[in-house]
């Protein structure tokens, strides 16, 4: 159980998330690293759900992102489309939010593939608080994108017991 959420402001593209792994009722750990960068592509990941799932789903987005020259559109419709259609793969329990320059998504095994219309999107247990917090952040204040993620994950955190304050963030320049 995690929380992850993007915001999309001014010239930053920002994605964060919370260090807690949950088993049940028990935290297990509090500094895990749900956010990445993958370099080569100049993408942000970030994943809520199963550890091992979530690995595996974003090992196969970036050899997507690779067969389609970093392409983050054909890329996400094509990990949607093998998450869904694959027998194992459609057992996998997770969410990812990717985001590059210009583009964020949410993908989901049921198919889902949502870009978000005002550059706000969460998911995890604590993303519909992070969400709220987020977009009432970005419709009442100036603060930067990467100031609006800090304090939504920790309004987050406030709220929702399997989110913590171990914030792991990650910023790109917004080119949209």
């Amino acid at each position: 159980m995690t929380t992850i959420v993007s915001v999309r402001r001014g010239d930053q593209v920002v994605v964060g998330g919370d260090g807690q792994v949950s088993l049940g009722n028990t935290v297990m750990k509090g500094t895990a690293k749900k956010v990445n960068v993958l370099p080569k592509h100049n993408v942000i990941t970030g994943f809520a759900g199963s550890t091992a799932d979530a690995i595996t789903l974003r090992d196969l987005f970036e050899q997507q992102l690779d067969k389609h020259q970093g392409n983050i559109v054909n890329s996400v419709i094509h990990l949607a489309r093998e998450w869904r259609g694959d027998r194992v793969l459609r057992r996998l329990e997770a969410l990812m939010l990717v985001a590059n320059e210009e583009k964020t998504y949410l993908i989901s095994g049921s198919g889902d593939v949502i870009e978000p219309e005002d550059g706000v999107i969460a998911i995890g247990s604590g993303g519909n608080f992070a969400l709220a917090a987020a977009k009432a952040l970005v419709n009442n204040t100036e603060l930067s994108a990467e100031d609006v993620v800090r304090k939504s994950l920790d309004i987050a955190a406030e709220i929702c017991v399997f989110t913590n304050h171990n914030l792991t963030i990650e910023t790109l320049p917004n080119k949209a």
